[in-house]
């Protein structure tokens, strides 16, 4: 599992080829990051029943709703809910560097974004290995599409985060600790096409300082 530094930067707004020195400064920050926390995960995997409403996992009792359910689990019969985090370690980083440099602070933040990210790719490598000869759907999230970020409670409810993770969500809807990832992946029997990339998709779309550059993250 690896820190992409290219990654990252684009989180942190830079546009077009970084100067060396952000890059070596982009790659110390990673450095810190990895050494002091790695990132977490669990995932569980549950039967999908189609209905007139979106696609049900009886299971978990949740309903995923709307187009971009229905665009990725279209071919699948099986969906894995996935969490991951960076831990509490992470927000007290974030918060002291903060209070000391924000540009570094910034570049911190960028850096925690892009290793959550890796740990959710090592969850589907992971998934992958646990089931040959079936093949994976983009991974999504809540707020992404039409998929209601209300689903973030039951999501975590049902994979045991805060036992497993000490991962919650707020009343707002808010994951805390806040470096954390929920996300759905459909399950196949035949090779899925990349379906829900893009910025159309993204819960950040009004808000993407990449967007309002003209650039976009690569997803």
């Amino acid at each position: 599992m690896k820190l992409n530094i290219d990654e990252a930067l684009r989180y942190a707004g830079v546009r077009g080829e970084p100067s060396e020195a952000l890059r070596r400064q982009a790659e110390a920050v990673a450095e810190e990051v990895t050494a002091a926390v790695r990132p977490r995960y669990t995932y569980r995997i549950f039967a999908i029943q189609r209905r007139s409403d979106g696609f049900y996992l009886p299971e978990a009792d949740i309903l995923l709703p709307g187009e971009s359910a229905a665009r990725m689990l279209a071919e699948c019969d099986r969906a894995a809910l996935l969490a991951c985090t960076l831990g509490a370690k992470f927000d007290a980083m974030l918060r002291t560097e903060q209070a000391r440099d924000m540009a570094q602070a910034l570049l911190l933040d960028a850096c925690g974004s892009a290793w959550v990210e890796a740990g959710c790719d090592e969850a589907e490598r992971e998934l992958k290995a646990r089931l040959p000869g079936t093949y994976l759907t983009d991974r999504f999230s809540p707020g992404y599409g039409d998929l209601p970020l209300a689903l973030q409670p039951s999501i975590c409810a049902v994979l045991d985060t805060q036992r497993r993770l000490g991962l919650c969500v707020t009343e707002s809807l808010l994951m805390n600790p806040g470096k954390s990832v929920t996300a759905v992946i459909g399950i196949a029997e035949r090779p899925q096409a990349a379906r829900i990339r893009g910025c159309a998709y993204c819960a950040l779309r009004e808000r993407c300082t990449l967007r309002k550059g003209g650039k976009h993250c690569g997803n």
